[in-house]
């Protein structure tokens, strides 16, 4: 479909010839020649949201040039101007966990569009989207020959109605395609082929412009891609389907964080190293809501791998988006993965005369800045459950301790012999050590007798998007497998082991340099391209260890190349979860106990009888980019990519019907219509002040989107659990919460069900527990549907970074479902801010110091928020009245976070979805 642009922006429209193509562009220097402001200074980052105003310059297209001039008043402000404007990016990007829910939705559109009189055909996508299938994928079958194949095979068997209903929607709307099964990850496959930093279209005159390659994606790691210089970041399913409507994104102009890179990393240590170590530093910094840029000489010598390690992990330290300008290393990699020559002759003219380069001159004005010497970059791991939580490897060992004795509440005491610390029958004895060595438990696999303690790694997985896109990792990882197997070293008996590619390619090098086979040695076969282990889809631990575990409560660990490590995430049998580079993660399997102090304890035995050290198979920084030269090359991307939509036999297979509407298979437990458009009128509402609500759940700190709404298996004992049971769905077909996705059932039952959230309203418990309107403890859910017999409205109330984590639109959804009106935290993450107002739940954050502990909140308080009827104005502070069980009540001032018009607009309609809806079948 051709592009749309404003015709007031014709003075600042010019050509550029490039390889004898004419093309049109947005000239951000005419922009500046005509008056409407300095640009100069500006970092690239923001540029590429100045000239996304210029080509959509137009009051009928809401952007006016006043907003342009803010630009330039942004830079004469030091950094800061929040001005509202209304942000059109080029594409949308999603996977299938986020992505399944999206086109259920717009489905029951279509069907909610024709009740209001309305054309079907309305509700198509006006932007290009793309859905990758990655998140589905779970490790049943490893460290064997077969693992791959069992693992597609079971895929397909547990998500046919999944995959039935995405191929329906391929061909059922306009601009969708969908990458099969079995590809890669959605973010590396966009990385590798489906981003082109500038990108071309044309528009209403059938002329071609060019423009920065931009989009928002349904998962929070779409800011891997701002390494290729392309601005993207996640947001909920809820707003990617509004933009992919042609609704733009309502933001306001942020600031922008600059983080200079100086010097060289020392040998021996990653890029995986390098971005937890960014990650600390930036969650520090506070960057919540901004744009952070990296600028600075030690760029020159950053491989555009290491850079989209670092753009991914944006969410993990807070940032809308972790941005690197272009220069030639943007196209050495262009040109290395395949993209089209004529392309990346166009995206070097393009950044030059438009001042998107990276030069030795480049130094804009940045609203604070951050400095990092590559050479104080040490080797390090992050955990037991956040991101941030930045351990140097030298520290691992007695770090983990310090977690035990703090979760054993017991205090530091002498190294005690084993002998010393177990009692007949395996139990731990009165004075075992935590973080020493702690309980032990008898188990048995493969005829091997082991003993499993506190800090046993039972998980060792080569995973995500973040690491598994950088070949440097690993090729390393590969290279430590060589060297251990010649030593005779392997896995210890009790991890699992997985290896699972981000995209083809990665197989294809490591085939190619010989270094799977080593892999395979020690327990690291393919088990599937996709998310797996750092989405929660590591697969069940061996009946016997799992056992273990659960029977003496014993603190076991994961080690992962991913970027997420949350409480609950990774396996119900894993307490504490490590992430670390590919290279590490191989070394931990090898040693198998987070006690040992890997950088000067032995990791194994020889076969000749010696003692193994992590010096002795750890490979030079020459070794592994002498490999990475000799096997990552163009043809392998050429290869890889040339049918990435065809599929293979299986998909090919899937047969779906031709239909305008869904035809909604009542007896689905995977995909259901959801009741979000049922009964609506044409007309909005007006925002209703809030009274009586009952606290639904009384919440700490970094509440993350996976203690709301999470991804990983359940059991038959919850609400969801029940639900299937009550459906003649088995519990090996369960499947996970993250694959059930568009079934409003079943995510419903499991809002607030994470194995690991704690209710502040209960006494020490775990999981999605709350009272009930007769003052019992029971479900989160129960005590929601009793409620809302009643027609009492609920709230919630949180602590500071309120729905950090992932873009999961459920978490909002799921929220709105169980009758929640508000949210009170101390502060709000941004994504996950923007999708309660996308499904007309109200955000709050405290003011004037007020917390839910200040406030001594229990939770069997009574909440009345007055001030949002009539013109409520965005970022209003409004009473709240709090009645505490005694009678007594204390008024306090609330921030309400409508941030923008838009967004009031969005709430008074009863969610973004509503509005666009609305707007459709008024232009009909």
């Amino acid at each position: 479909m051709p592009i749309t642009v404003g015709q007031d922006s014709a003075k600042t429209r010019k050509t550029l010839t490039v390889g004898g193509q004419s093309v049109s562009y947005y000239s951000i220097p005419a922009a500046q020649a005509a008056g409407l402001g300095d640009f100069s200074r500006l970092p690239a980052a923001l540029k590429v949201v100045l000239e996304n105003m210029l080509r959509f310059e137009d009051g009928g297209f809401t952007v006016s040039v006043d907003d342009i001039k803010a630009f330039s008043e942004w830079a004469d402000k030091g950094g800061q101007n929040p001005r509202e404007i209304a942000y059109r990016p080029a594409r949308v990007l999603m996977q299938d966990f986020t992505g399944v829910p999206a086109v259920v939705d717009l489905a029951a559109m279509r069907d909610g569009i024709k009740a209001l009189g309305g054309d079907a055909q309305k509700i198509n996508p006006l932007n290009p989207v793309d859905l990758v299938i990655d998140h589905s994928v779970m490790i049943d079958e490893f460290g064997n020959p077969r693992a791959f194949q069992m693992n597609v095979d079971r895929e397909y068997e547990r998500n046919i109605e999944r995959y039935t209903f995405l191929k329906w929607g391929q061909k059922a709307f306009n601009n969708f395609r969908v990458v099969p099964p079995g590809t890669g990850i959605c973010h590396q496959v966009n990385l590798e082929y489906l981003a082109q930093t500038v990108w071309t279209d044309t528009d209403q005159h059938g002329a071609t412009v060019a423009y920065p390659d931009t989009l928002v994606g349904t998962d929070s790691h779409t800011t891997m891609v701002n390494g290729l210089a392309v601005l993207g970041w996640g947001v909920g399913g809820i707003e990617a389907e509004a933009a992919m409507l042609g609704q733009p994104v309502s933001m306001l102009i942020p600031e922008v964080v600059g983080f200079k890179i100086t010097g060289a990393m020392m040998e021996g240590v990653t890029a995986t190293d390098l971005v937890l170590k960014v990650v600390q530093m930036l969650r520090a910094h506070g960057v919540v809501g901004k744009f952070v840029e990296f600028y600075g000489e030690g760029l020159d010598n950053m491989p555009l791998a290491d850079r989209s390690t670092i753009a991914n992990m944006a969410p993990e330290y807070g940032a809308t988006c972790g941005f690197f300008p272009i220069d030639g290393e943007t196209l050495r990699y262009l040109r290395q993965t395949g993209r089209d020559e004529d392309r990346i002759a166009l995206v070097e003219a393009y950044a030059k005369e438009n001042g998107f380069w990276r030069g030795a001159d480049y130094a804009p004005v940045y609203t604070s800045t951050l400095h990092l010497d590559l050479g104080d970059v040490v080797p390090a791991i992050s955990g037991p459950k956040r991101p941030q939580d930045h351990v140097p490897l030298t520290d691992a060992a007695h770090v983990f301790g310090d977690y035990i004795r703090g979760l054993r509440k017991m205090p530091a005491a002498p190294k005690l012999e084993k002998s010393d610390m177990v009692e007949e029958g395996g139990k731990p004895g009165p004075d075992h050590v935590p973080g020493n060595i702690t309980g032990f438990s008898s188990a048995a696999v493969a005829g091997e007798d082991y003993k499993l303690h506190d800090g046993s790694v039972v998980i060792a997985s080569i995973t995500s998007c973040t690491n598994t896109s950088n070949p440097y990792v690993m090729i390393g990882a590969g290279l430590v497998a060589r060297k251990a197997r010649a030593l005779g070293l392997t896995r210890k008996p009790w991890v699992k082991t997985s290896l699972a590619p981000g995209s083809q390619v990665v197989s294809e090098y490591l085939e190619a340099a010989n270094l799977q086979e080593d892999l395979d040695a020690i327990g690291f076969n393919l088990v599937g391209y996709g998310c797996t282990t750092c989405i929660g889809n590591s697969g069940p631990l061996q009946p016997e260890i799992s056992k273990a575990i659960n029977e003496n409560d014993l603190v076991a660990v994961s080690v992962l190349s991913g970027n997420r490590n949350f409480e609950g995430r990774i396996s119900p049998d894993v307490r504490a979860n490590y992430l670390a580079s590919p290279p590490l993660v191989v070394a931990y399997a090898i040693a198998g106990d987070m006690n040992i102090d890997i950088t000067k304890d032995a990791i194994g035995t020889s076969k000749d009888g010696k003692p193994v050290y992590l010096k002795d198979i750890w490979p030079t920084s020459q070794e592994i980019a002498d490999l990475v030269e000799k096997t990552v090359t163009r043809e392998a991307f050429l290869k890889k990519y040339a049918d990435v939509f065809k599929g293979d036999e299986k998909w090919q297979a899937v047969e779906t019907t031709d239909s305008e509407t869904y035809d909604w298979p009542a007896s689905s437990t995977y995909i259901q219509n959801p009741p979000y458009f049922r009964g609506m009128g044409t007309e909005a509402g007006v925002i209703h002040d809030i009274k009586g609500a009952r606290v639904l759940a009384l919440l700490g700190d970094m509440i993350t989107t996976d203690h709301i709404s999470p991804a990983g298996s359940f059991k038959d004992t919850t609400p969801a659990g029940k639900y299937l049971i009550e459906r003649q769905v088995p519990v090996r077909e369960f499947n996970s919460y993250g694959s059930r996705r568009g079934n409003h059932e079943v995510m419903m039952r499991g809002t607030f069900a994470n194995i690991r959230i704690k209710n502040e309203m209960l006494d020490g418990v775990e999981g999605g527990y709350t009272k009930g309107p007769d003052g019992a403890q029971t479900s989160i859910f129960d005590a929601s549907m009793a409620y809302q017999q009643q027609g009492t409205p609920l709230v919630i109330f949180g602590g500071i970074e309120y729905g950090a984590g992932s873009s999961r639109d459920w978490a909002a959804k799921g929220t709105a479902l169980l009758g929640v009106k508000a949210v009170i935290a101390e502060s709000f993450e941004r994504i996950h801010r923007s999708n309660l107002v996308g499904m007309g739940v109200i955000p709050f954050e405290f003011t004037g110091g007020d917390t839910r502990k200040s406030l001594g909140l229990k939770g069997d308080e009574t909440v009345s928020i007055t001030g949002l009827e009539g013109d409520l104005k965005p970022l209003s502070e409004v009473p709240c009245t709090i009645t505490y069980a005694d009678g007594t009540t204390r008024e306090i001032m609330v921030k309400c976070r409508i941030d923008t018009a838009v967004e009031k607009e969005y709430v008074e309609n009863g969610g973004v979805l509503h509005y666009v809806l609305r707007n459709l079948a008024k232009s009909a």
